[in-house]
């Protein structure tokens, strides 16, 4: 039997970066539609290596089977702010099992500062230890919760542990909900919209849980 987990934030007004206006409604026009503005690193989404110039693959190229996988969840809640999540997170009892292709779920508990302007500023970020450990270890997929794997107002560093990961990783940004899982290994599937030329994208992120 499976259990299945949204990992995905929910768009709503209010949100900078993103928009839902009215288009059309029933009673006027017959159904309801709406017109929807996104930034396109909002909310959960996800990384092309196109976004940091580290290659021309954009999101609409990276290949589907690369959006689905086992996927091991690293409890990193002792991070505080700012802290850095080291490869010292991941336990021995992943590491034994860890083999190339796996990819890694980041749970620092950060999702519940969503909303907040220390949910940007104050983020727990990937060490460029663990970046590169990612590489070695052919991660497919990283996902973290807060909205970058690095800090967004240190320039030098964001661009950096993004130009290590995206050599060969996805990255997928804005997790939710990981205290629900009751498991440390997933079946992870992260979905982005396929925009032609996209940087990156919105995804519908799950966990599967098999018992």
């Amino acid at each position: 039997m499976d259990r299945v987990v949204d990992l995905t934030m929910t768009y709503r007004n209010g949100i900078k970066g993103f928009s839902k206006e009215t288009a059309k409604t029933k009673d006027k026009d017959g159904w309801n539609a709406s017109t929807l503005t996104f930034y396109s690193h909002i909310g959960t989404h996800m990384d092309a290596p196109f976004h940091f110039n580290v290659s021309s693959q954009t999101i609409d190229e990276i290949p589907v089977s690369d959006f689905v996988g086992c996927a091991w969840v690293v409890d990193a809640r002792d991070v505080g702010p700012k802290g850095l999540v080291t490869v010292a997170h991941i336990s021995e009892d992943i590491t034994k099992k860890f083999v190339a292709g796996d990819s890694l779920i980041v749970w620092t508990g950060w999702s519940q500062h969503a909303g907040t302007q220390k949910y940007r500023d104050e983020l727990p970020r990937i060490s460029e230890e663990l970046a590169h450990w990612c590489i070695k270890n052919k991660v497919k997929m990283i996902g973290v919760e807060p909205p970058s794997v690095a800090d967004v107002n240190n320039l030098d560093e964001v661009t950096k542990i993004h130009e290590i990961l995206l050599e060969g990783v996805v990255i997928i940004e804005g997790l939710t909900n990981i205290e629900q899982l009751t498991s440390n290994c997933v079946e992870l599937v992260a979905l982005p919209l396929k925009i032609e030329k996209g940087d990156g994208a919105p995804a519908r992120v799950i966990a599967i849980e098999s018992y």
